[in-house]
C-alpha cells in the first residue's frame, strides 16, 4: 500500500465504528498516526490511539484535540466525521432534538476544528475533511432534520476553506450516499419490513447498492493526502451515482 501520509499525524472523530474506524484504519495503513476520538474508545485496534471525546462538549474536545497533538506531536489532518441520524419530516421532532443534531453535527466540527487550527496551522501539510451526506444535495423524504445539519455541513466546509487558503490549511468534505454502517443497520432492524427497506434503499442509488464504509474511507483518504494538495472547497460525492445521474426506467 501507498505512503504517502508518512510523517502525518491524523485525527478522526467518531473514530471508533463506521466510517470513521474505517478512515481512521486507512490512514493509518498508508502511513500516518492517528488518533481515534469517539465516546467509546474502548473498541479502537492498535495501532490506533483510542481516546474518548464528546463533540458536544468544547471541554471534552478541548482536552482530546491537546492529548492527541501531545502523543502525536502535532495534528497535520483533522477528519470530522462523528455524527448522529434523525428521522422525521419537519413537523417530527421537538426543539430539543433539533438542538441535539446541530449540536453534534454542526457545532461538533466547530469545536473539533477550531481546538485543532493551532496544530494545524503549524503543519506543512494540513487538510480537514468533513463528512458531510447526499442529504445535503438531495431532497430525501423524511429527513428534514438530518438534511438540514448536513446543508450546513456543506455551507460551513466551503466558508472554512475560503477563510484558511492562505493559511495553508485545505478543507472539503465528502458526501455519501446511503453506506452500509452500523447506524443504517439498527435504522433496518426497528423497519416494518426490513429486506423490504434495505431493497428501496438500494434502489435509490443508481449503482443498485449501497456505498461501503471502505469507499468513504478511501475517498476522505484522498482528500486528506498529498494527492490533493491543489483541492480545497470541494464536495466530493460518494453515492453511486445518487446526485449526478437521472436513469431511465428499465420496465
Amino acid at each position: 500500500m501507498s505512503q504517502e501520509l508518512a510523517g502525518l499525524r491524523a485525527i478522526v472523530t467518531g473514530g471508533g465504528s463506521g466510517i470513521g474506524l474505517a478512515a481512521a484504519t486507512l490512514l493509518a495503513k498508508r502511513g500516518a498516526e492517528v488518533a481515534c476520538l469517539d465516546l467509546d474508545p474502548a473498541g479502537v485496534p492498535e495501532p490506533l490511539l483510542g481516546l474518548r471525546a464528546d463533540v458536544a462538549d468544547s471541554e471534552s474536545v478541548d482536552a482530546a484535540v491537546a492529548e492527541a497533538a501531545r502523543q502525536l506531536g502535532g495534528i497535520d489532518i483533522v477528519v470530522n466525521n462523528a455524527g448522529i441520524g434523525a428521522q422525521g419530516t419537519v413537523e417530527a421532532n421537538a426543539d430539543d432534538e433539533w438542538r441535539r443534531v446541530f449540536e453534534v453535527n454542526v457545532l461538533g466540527i466547530v469545536r473539533v476544528s477550531r481546538a485543532a487550527l493551532p496544530q494545524l496551522r503549524r503543519s506543512t501539510h494540513a487538510a480537514i475533511v468533513n463528512t458531510c451526506s447526499i442529504a445535503a444535495t438531495a431532497g430525501l423524504p423524511n429527513r428534514a432534520l438530518y438534511s438540514a445539519s448536513k446543508g450546513a455541513v456543506q455551507s460551513l466546509t466551503l466558508a472554512m476553506a475560503a477563510d484558511h487558503v492562505a493559511e495553508g490549511v485545505r478543507v472539503n468534505c465528502v458526501n455519501p450516499g446511503t453506506a452500509d454502517t452500523p447506524w443504517v443497520r439498527r435504522l433496518l432492524d426497528v423497519a416494518d419490513d426490513p429486506d423490504g427497506e434495505l431493497r428501496a434503499l438500494q434502489a435509490r442509488q443508481p449503482m443498485g447498492r449501497l456505498v461501503s464504509a471502505d469507499e468513504v474511507a478511501a475517498a476522505i483518504a484522498y482528500l486528506a493526502s498529498p494527492l490533493a494538495a491543489s483541492t480545497t472547497g470541494t464536495v466530493l460525492a460518494v453515492d453511486g451515482g445518487m446526485h449526478g445521474l437521472r436513469l431511465r426506467p428499465t420496465n
